[in-house]
């Protein structure tokens, strides 16, 4: 978005070609996603060339466009190869690179100068004159600091050049660090986080240790499991996507390339209808914002938090005092084929005969299912489908056509 356009992309995540196939399918706009280097989430599936340029054929085909992270702090090792896969990058059609490191984008821009590079949030812009400087060196777009208010984000948009884009967090996982830049997993685990590799110990549970008192560890009491006190809540703006956009943010990104197409599927679509209801009737909109906040509380999420944008959160609005996940459906399969009576349906989670499972459609609130028959793709009759993966045939809902990868979903 610039200042005269108001609309705002959709950009969901993408950690596996099925996870893109997900966001395609359930309305987004644009999708991220990782090669096999130089990006932040090496425990990810991730891209191998071939698959790249499979992704970014299928994306094009419907319409969406592709970022590529290459968003690694980088050491002197990581600059041999560069270039080359920054060429590859550019043949396959690649709409935009996600970079950080001054170096790779000094790179790049020499490389491949077509190539449009968006600034990544691990670069840390919190201000109106950074953004102007990467500007300078032929950024196309920024995603904001974590860190940045609403408020700042307004003064930002009028203070930087028109044709650069503002592209910020709206949903999924926060850091404790600033914009991701942290060293905790490097310093526990000796795996750096600003190479992709963080093991999450922000996650884990801590407790105090006085210097003179070795071995006497002493709980930080928040919960009877312990204190979890780098333990960030989930990001959720769903109700405030009016003021992202007042705010001059041409792009709302999900976060999430470490998570099930389930994840990618739900979120993308709440998000996609809330955008089109917006866009539609501000009034629809508004009366959805309970709608949209309970279907987001059904997939795997913790609390969740409005972060940095409404201003400085305290430890209440942010810290969580758990590890664990929130959740009410789980991922029960994927549809294969409509075949008019039956669905063919990849399984990824056990269902019974009988049980009744739900249908997430992309443009439609989910359809319940009642599973009278499971069947084997022999024709042989099952009473439970409870090998992952396994390709079986249950009832198709009379009446409905049901798209190619659609999720079927069983709550819990």
């Amino acid at each position: 978005m610039t200042k005269t356009d108001p609309r705002m992309e959709l950009l969901s995540p993408a950690g596996s070609f099925e996870s893109l196939r997900t966001a395609v399918l359930y309305g987004a706009d644009a999708v991220y996603l990782g090669g096999e280097m130089y990006g932040l989430r090496a425990k990810a599936r991730n891209f191998e060339k071939e698959e790249l340029a499979q992704a970014v054929a299928y994306a094009h085909q419907h319409d969406v466009k592709v970022y590529v992270t290459v968003n690694i702090i980088a050491h002197n090792e990581h600059l041999t190869g560069i270039e080359e896969y920054l060429i590859y990058l550019n043949s396959i059609g690649v709409d935009a690179l996600i970079m950080a490191d001054a170096g790779l984008i000094q790179i790049a821009r020499t490389t491949v100068p077509d190539m449009e590079i968006h600034l990544s949030t691990q670069a840390s812009a919190t201000n109106y004159q950074t953004f102007r400087f990467w500007a300078s060196q032929g950024v196309k777009r920024i995603v904001a600091a974590r860190e940045i208010s609403l408020a700042e984000m307004s003064e930002i948009r009028e203070k930087i050049p028109e044709g650069l884009t503002i592209e910020a967090f709206a949903h999924g996982a926060m850091c404790i660090s600033i914009s991701g830049r942290c060293l905790l997993s490097t310093y526990l685990s000796s795996r750096d986080s600003n190479l992709g590799l963080c093991s999450q110990p922000c996650r884990w549970s801590y407790r105090l240790m006085e210097e003179t008192r070795p071995g006497e560890y002493f709980p930080i009491t928040e919960g009877e499991e312990g204190t979890y006190i780098f333990n960030s809540k989930d990001l959720c703006m769903v109700e405030y996507l009016p003021q992202m956009q007042k705010a001059g943010i041409g792009s709302i990104k999900i976060e999430g390339r470490m998570k099930t197409p389930l994840y990618v599927a739900m979120v993308t679509k709440v998000y996609r209808e809330a955008l089109d209801d917006l866009a539609t009737d501000p009034d629809l909109y508004e009366s959805k914002k309970e709608y949209y906040k309970e279907q987001l509380s059904l997939v795997s999420h913790r609390d969740y938090t409005t972060g940095f944008y409404l201003g400085k959160p305290g430890s209440e609005d942010q810290i969580y005092s758990s590890a664990s996940y929130i959740k009410e459906i789980d991922f029960a399969g994927k549809v294969l084929k409509d075949e008019g009576e039956s669905l063919l349906i990849e399984q990824r989670g056990k269902f019974l005969k009988g049980e009744e499972l739900f249908l997430l459609l992309p443009e439609s609130p989910m359809i319940p299912l009642v599973v009278s028959y499971i069947r084997a793709e022999d024709g042989t009759e099952q009473e439970s489908a409870p090998h992952a993966q396994q390709k079986v045939r249950i009832p198709c809902p009379e009446g409905s056509m049901i798209p190619e990868g659609t999720i079927l979903v069983r709550k819990i």
